[in-house]
C-alpha cells in the first residue's frame, strides 16, 4: 500500500519556492521560512501570488510531485506535472470504456449510487447526533426519498437518466443542509448550493474543500497511470479533470461536507472570518483559510476501515485506493468497480 505523503499548502502571498539540494524551500522577503524534503511530498498547492523557480518544477517532476496553482480564494488555475506514468494499455482501456455508453453508464451508476448512499449516511448521522435539531419532518422525508432514489438507480443504463437522478438527489440533500448547521446559524445560514461565485460562507467553504479534494484525486489518478481528464459520468471538456470529478461524487458527502460541518458546529471558524466582495462573492480570510487547511490535513490522517478492502487506512488514502480499484476493474481483475460507501 502506498504511504500517505504530505501536501504542502503555500498560502503566504509573495512567497517563492526554491530548490536547495533535495529540498523545497519557501522564501518570503529574502528569508527562508520553511524547508521540506522532496521525498516527503506528494503535492504542492500554491494559493495566490506564489512563484516557483524552474529548478523546483524540475525537482518535483523528477519525484512525481504535482504542483497546482490556485487563486487566493481557491479557484483552480493550472497544474504542473512531469512525465505521464502508467501502462499505456491501461489508458487505452480507459478510453475504450469511456466511449462505450453501456460500460460508462454502469460505472457512472456506481459513482452516483454511492454518492446518494453517502449523502443519506451524513443526514442519518446528524439526526442521531443532534436529534433535537435534525429529527424533523423535512429531514426524515429527504432520508426516505434518498433511499427511494437509491433503489431506482438499480438497472439504469442511460447516462442522462443517471445524471437526472444525481441532480434530484443533490437538490434533496442540499434542501435540508441548513438543518445540519447547529451553531452560528445567522453567520452560516445555508439556502442553496452556489458555486461561481459562492454566495455565502458555507458555499465558500464547500467550494474550497472540493477544490482540495479534486487536487488529491487528480494526483491519485496520475500516480496509478489513469488519465484524470477522461471520465464516465462527466464527459470530456478541455481542461476539466472528468474522471477526478467522477470519483469525487462518492467522496464529497463523507469526506468534504462532514469536515465543513464539523468546523462550523465546533466553532472552529467564525462568521467574522468571511466577507462579501463587491461582486457578491463570499470569501474567507487568511486565518480561516489556514484553519481549514490545517483541519483538512488532520482529517486526512484519521484512520477508517475501507469497506471493500476491509483494512484500516488513513482517510487521505481513499482517493488513491479508489483510483487503484478503478485500474484493477479496467484491467479485468475485478468484475465491477467498487465505490466507497461509508457505513
Amino acid at each position: 500500500m502506498k504511504r500517505l505523503l504530505n501536501t504542502l499548502y503555500v498560502t503566504t502571498q509573495n512567497s517563492w519556492l526554491i530548490q536547495d539540494g533535495q529540498n523545497v524551500v519557501i522564501r518570503v522577503d529574502h528569508e527562508n521560512k520553511m524547508r521540506v524534503p522532496i521525498h516527503t511530498l506528494n503535492n504542492i498547492v500554491c494559493f495566490g501570488l506564489v512563484s516557483c523557480t524552474p529548478q523546483v518544477m524540475a525537482l518535483c517532476a523528477e519525484n512525481n510531485v504535482l504542483i497546482s496553482f490556485l487563486s487566493e480564494h481557491g479557484k483552480f488555475y493550472a497544474r504542473v506535472h512531469g512525465k505521464t506514468h502508467g501502462n499505456v494499455l491501461l489508458r487505452r482501456e480507459q478510453y475504450r470504456c469511456a466511449d462505450c455508453e453501456t460500460i460508462a453508464a454502469d460505472i457512472a451508476g456506481r459513482f452516483i449510487s454511492a454518492k446518494i448512499m453517502n449523502c443519506r449516511t451524513v443526514l442519518m448521522r446528524a439526526r442521531r447526533d443532534h436529534p433535537e435539531q435534525c429529527n424533523n419532518d423535512a429531514m426524515n422525508l429527504v432520508i426516505h426519498q434518498l433511499e427511494r432514489i437509491s433503489r431506482q438507480m438499480e438497472g439504469i443504463a442511460i447516462l442522462d437518466e443517471i445524471r437526472g437522478k444525481e441532480g434530484e438527489a443533490s437538490r434533496l440533500y442540499f434542501s435540508v443542509f441548513d438543518h445540519l448547521i447547529i451553531t452560528q446559524k445567522d453567520a452560516f445560514k445555508f439556502i442553496q448550493r452556489s458555486r461561481r461565485p459562492p454566495l455565502d460562507a458555507i458555499n465558500a467553504l464547500l467550494s474550497f474543500v472540493y477544490t482540495m479534494l479534486a487536487n488529491e484525486v487528480v494526483s491519485a489518478l496520475e500516480s496509478i497511470g489513469l488519465d484524470p481528464a477522461v471520465g464516465f459520468l462527466h464527459r470530456d471538456r478541455s481542461g476539466r479533470p472528468s474522471l477526478a470529478l467522477d470519483i469525487m461524487e462518492e467522496l464529497r458527502p463523507v469526506v468534504a461536507d462532514r469536515l465543513v460541518l464539523s468546523l462550523v458546529n465546533r466553532n472552529q471558524l467564525q462568521g467574522k472570518q468571511f466577507k462579501t466582495t463587491e461582486s457578491g462573492a463570499v470569501v474567507m480570510s487568511d486565518d480561516a483559510r489556514k484553519e481549514l487547511i490545517i483541519a483538512w490535513q488532520k482529517r486526512k490522517q484519521e484512520e477508517i476501515i475501507h469497506p471493500y478492502l476491509n483494512e484500516k487506512i488513513p482517510l487521505g488514502m481513499i482517493p488513491y485506493v479508489q483510483a487503484l480499484l478503478m485500474s484493477r476493474y479496467l484491467r479485468g481483475d475485478l468484475d465491477a468497480y467498487p465505490p466507497y460507501i461509508q457505513k
